[in-house]
């Protein structure tokens, strides 16, 4: 028993990029997606949870498997591939504009949260302190002590599990359910299905692997700095990558898993069917705490808390996905285990892109709603970056042996045509 125990605690150790993946995937905009296809459809688009996992792995992997190999960020990648301006520029930009909106959202689902609790502080005290928070923390916490604080958030999202349980509901319904796709031919079914599809399949998640990756050939396996040096990599760091990309993704699908029905248990089947605000979304959470004094408010805390846990975690992630894009195609010096003074460029880049996201909230936009629509966008932008993806995980001059297997073509094709087939569905409902 003692052995396994330590088998387990050596494994945990072992696992990086994936499981921050996993759990930066279920950022507060994904909560907010999965929360709405809940309350919205019930059980509906439960199917979509195990569905996706497939295919985040098959994708994560090839993001990861890019990045071990080369050593260098996936804007690197592409860019030995592509043209700079015909493919690799415009893919920067749509991916800088779909990580700040993403995170301009996720700032204000945060700031709204934390009004939840505290109400009496203003929210613009509130998104202020935390964007000088974040910006600090990637700057000045070391990145082997950021990573493990990064990996151990995820676990404020397991309120969702314990409630989805309590709320239970027909499981035999709930299992069909997640097994038998239920489609309906509606502008809001659409969009929402292609919100979903962006949530989980997050196009700052495939950078941000890559990168970490990268960055992990330069803790371990001995090259000089991201995309200078080639790893020295063994058929163990292949075994672990998968094994951290498979753990992480399955974190994310089953965190989706109990959201929808957490949300559809106590929202859907108490005739709230859209949310318009955090207090709504907080209620998913009121099964847990019901038999509590005050459980109104300690279901707005836990949910309070799960949304700035994630925050923390997902906005740094998205931030930082811009620094390595804008490092990767200019040549600077980059990577969270370096210093300020090391990669100035790269840093400053994170700092502006939390701005940006920051001044999006002075916009007026309805936090919730923002959350979704942001995911709709990125499910829009994750085509075109699957497409390169694929491309290169084929490519023998970049990737030498390791290219693709038939399995993972076949699957990585599958994800972009039912990705092209949701959008155009969506954008011909729209005009409905």
């Amino acid at each position: 028993m003692f052995s396994y125990l330590l088998s387990f605690k050596k494994s945990l150790k072992s696992l990086g990029p994936g499981i921050i993946s996993g759990a930066a995937d279920d950022d507060p905009s994904a909560i907010a997606t999965f929360s709405q296809a809940g309350a919205q459809f019930g059980f509906g688009l439960l199917w979509t949870a195990a569905f996706l996992y497939p295919m985040l792995i098959v994708i994560q992997e090839m993001c990861a498997r890019i990045g071990l190999i080369t050593g260098g960020g996936l804007a690197a990648a592409i860019q030995k591939k592509y043209h700079r301006k015909t493919i690799v520029y415009p893919i920067a930009a749509l991916l800088i504009v779909a990580n700040i909106l993403t995170i301009g959202a996720d700032i204000g689902a945060i700031s709204a949260s934390a009004n939840l609790i505290l109400p009496q502080i203003p929210m613009v005290s509130v998104i202020v302190f935390f964007v000088a928070f974040v910006i600090a923390a990637e700057i000045l916490i070391p990145y082997k002590t950021y990573a493990k604080v990064l990996k151990y958030i995820g676990i404020i999202l397991l309120a969702y599990a314990i409630t989805a349980i309590i709320v239970g509901g027909n499981w035999n319904q709930i299992l069909i359910a997640s097994i038998v796709p239920h489609l309906e031919f509606s502008s809001s079914y659409a969009a929402l299905l292609v919100a979903i599809f962006g949530a989980s399949l997050s196009p700052y998640l495939y950078f941000w692997q890559a990168s970490e990756e990268a960055e992990e050939d330069v803790s371990k396996y001995n090259i000089e700095e991201i995309g200078k040096g080639k790893p020295n990599l063994t058929r163990k760091a292949f075994r672990i990558m998968r094994e951290d990309v498979a753990i992480g993704m399955a974190f994310s699908r089953s965190i989706a898993w109990f959201i929808i029905i957490s949300t559809a248990g106590s929202l859907h089947a108490n005739g709230v069917t859209d949310i318009h605000t955090a207090d709504q979304a907080a209620k998913a959470l009121e099964p847990l705490v019901k038999v509590f004094p005050f459980a109104g408010m300690l279901s707005k805390t836990i949910f309070a808390i799960g949304v700035i846990g994630v925050g923390l975690l997902a906005v740094p992630v998205m931030a930082a996905d811009c620094g390595y894009i804008l490092s990767d195609i200019f040549g600077w010096k980059q990577g969270l285990s370096k210093k300020f003074n090391q990669a100035k460029a790269f840093y400053l880049v994170i700092s502006l892109s939390t701005i940006a996201g920051l001044c999006i909230n002075f916009l007026n936009l309805n936090p919730i709603k923002a959350l979704v629509y942001a995911n709709v966008i990125n499910g829009v932008v994750a085509i075109p970056v699957l497409v390169a993806i694929v491309m290169i995980a084929n490519d023998k001059k970049i990737l030498g042996l390791w290219i693709n297997r038939k399995i993972s073509n076949i699957i990585g094709w599958s994800t972009i045509v039912m990705m092209g087939i949701s959008v155009v569905i969506m954008f011909l409902t729209w005009k409905k």
